[in-house]
């Protein structure tokens, strides 16, 4: 009979609870791009082992939101116009075939799916509840191309963005758009089933964030 480490159960949990903690607080800019991270601090910080923050961490490096710097080291993943410029880039186009997959092979369900993600965002009240939904939005979006391997690259470049629009928020001259609108001409475009018209629009969108993002870039 195969007996269960009742410890390993703890370990995994106090890893993922670790790994959540980190992740929000590098998208957040809790944890500022750049910053080395010292496991003793972010031990005390989280209340948990050091040995749970390593994995954290090591699992955090696959998600290219920290940075291995010597044998032992960590860094939170440092911000620059070029890497900005290298994801917005990839986002669009690999966002447009995946729409326009998700498009071309639109069923009922997916469209049923689709209202509802739109709906939840925009009942949304408060940032995090929005922050979590927006992005399930945009996920609902690419989730009928079915292609998981292009959805999980669009999903890890959604997160490598949403750090640096976190970072120009922390700008005095944050610039405010109806997002809502712009979200409302995606959906209805791709509801209708109009991959042109659905892509111009999300495309657009990015775009529009990109350029300010990347003008904010400079003052940071």
């Amino acid at each position: 009979m195969n007996m269960i480490d009742p410890d390993s159960g703890k370990e995994t949990s106090a890893t993922h609870a670790a790994y959540l903690a980190l992740r929000k607080m590098i998208l957040s800019g809790a944890l500022p791009a750049g910053q080395k991270i010292k496991i003793e601090t972010l031990r005390n910080l989280l209340d948990t082992g050091a040995s749970p923050v390593r994995e954290a961490l090591s699992l955090l490096t696959s998600d290219m939101l920290v940075e291995r710097i010597d044998q032992r080291g960590f860094r939170a993943a440092p911000a620059n116009p070029g890497n900005f410029a290298e994801i917005l880039k990839l986002r669009c186009a690999l966002e447009d075939m995946a729409l326009r997959q998700s498009i071309e092979q639109a069923t009922p369900e997916w469209e049923e799916r689709l209202v509802l993600a739109h709906h939840h965002m925009n009942r949304a009240t408060n940032t995090d509840r929005f922050e979590e939904t927006h992005k399930a939005f945009h996920m609902t979006l690419l989730s009928n191309a079915a292609s998981p391997m292009m959805e999980r690259y669009c999903s890890q470049l959604y997160d490598l963005n949403i750090r640096y629009r976190n970072l120009a928020a922390s700008q005095a001259n944050y610039q405010r758009r109806d997002i809502s609108a712009e979200h409302a001409e995606i959906f209805e475009a791709a509801v209708k089933r109009d991959a042109d018209a659905a892509s111009t629009a999300l495309l657009s969108h990015y775009r529009l964030t990109g350029d300010y993002l990347a003008k904010q870039l400079t003052r940071l």
